[in-house]
């Protein structure tokens, strides 16, 4: 399968799930080109911006575990080519 260039934002309403959020991210760290994180502790808010390079089955693999998660939200955009 051939390999795309991408963007992940992550937005976590509870950062209580952050230890979990990790630990994917770890598991998918091959993929990872960068990564931004932003906590807002006022509102219990964290954010997470990702640049990846996979395959549609590695991104759409790590964000469908991260969606799973309570309170996480996740949106991605890829190259078409």
């Amino acid at each position: 399968m051939e390999k795309r260039l991408g963007v992940i934002g992550i937005v976590i309403e509870n950062r209580q799930v952050v230890p979990q959020v990790n630990a994917i991210l770890s598991d998918h760290a091959d993929m990872i080109i960068g990564r931004m994180g932003l906590p807002h502790q006022d509102k219990d808010v964290s954010i997470i911006a990702l640049i990846v390079d996979g395959t549609t089955d590695q991104v759409g693999a790590m964000t469908g575990k991260l969606g799973n998660l309570k309170n996480v939200t996740v949106k991605s955009a890829l190259t078409k080519a």
